[in-house]
């Protein structure tokens, strides 16, 4: 995820696909918060709900890996991410201990985009082998019940461990690494794909402010859900 600076020269489809991923975001939390707020007898953990979840996660991680491609500077996005990531820990913690975020998307995300710097440098096709490594190594360590969480960054926890939002670098990171390789195969100019330059949208100015409707969704669904049930 992003903050737009501008928007001369930016690739609108990237812009595009990131509004949507965010339209499908705030669609799953408000089914997330309706049944953990409200009991209402909606699911989010299986069936069209969980795959719009997961489907925007997964375009979240693919279009940032993307973008690290053309950025100058991943360290400093890395650690701008990372740093919000760590805040939203501390708050979401001491709202509710077993509700805390200890690595949700945007932990995943700021880390990526700090070791982006150097898988920057590989070709794609090792960036392909790569990422498909980390998403394979997810089976090896699915057995894995360790006696202690420490290295839950990695996927590896066991029955005690919760996170309200997880997605730990095994297997994320692979998708993530896919993004990268896209963004070398695909954008090597640096340009956008397609011929032409849509009217602005409301779905392509979310996209260039991904990460200020990121923060600001969950708390509005949250005063809005909470005034309907007045």
């Amino acid at each position: 995820m992003q903050k737009a600076k501008n928007t001369k020269n930016r690739i609108w489809e990237l812009d595009f696909l990131r509004g949507i991923a965010l339209i499908l975001m705030i669609y799953f939390h408000i089914i997330y918060d309706l049944n953990e707020l409200y009991n209402v007898n909606v699911s989010y953990s299986s069936g069209i709900n969980y795959f719009i979840g997961k489907f925007s996660a997964i375009l979240f991680m693919l279009l940032s890996g993307i973008s690290s491609w053309f950025s100058k500077s991943n360290v400093k996005r890395g650690l701008k991410v990372a740093g919000i990531a760590i805040i939203l820990t501390i708050i979401t913690h001491l709202y509710d201990p077993a509700f805390g975020i200890k690595f949700g998307i945007l932990h995943l995300l700021g880390t990526c985009m700090l070791l982006s710097s150097l898988l920057i440098k590989l070709n794609k096709n090792l960036l392909i082998l790569l990422g498909s490594s980390v998403i394979l190594l997810d089976r090896l360590i699915s057995g894995i019940n360790p006696s202690t969480n420490i290295f839950f960054p990695f996927g590896v926890y066991n029955s005690s461990f919760s996170s309200s939002d997880y997605y730990p670098l095994i297997p994320w990171m692979g998708i993530f690494i896919y993004g990268l390789a896209l963004g070398k195969m695909l954008y090597a100019n640096k340009q956008s794909l397609l011929p032409f330059t849509p009217k602005d949208n409301i779905i392509n100015i979310a996209g260039r402010h991904t990460l200020t409707v990121y923060l600001a969704h969950q708390p509005v669904i949250m005063a809005v859900l909470y005034l309907i049930n007045l």
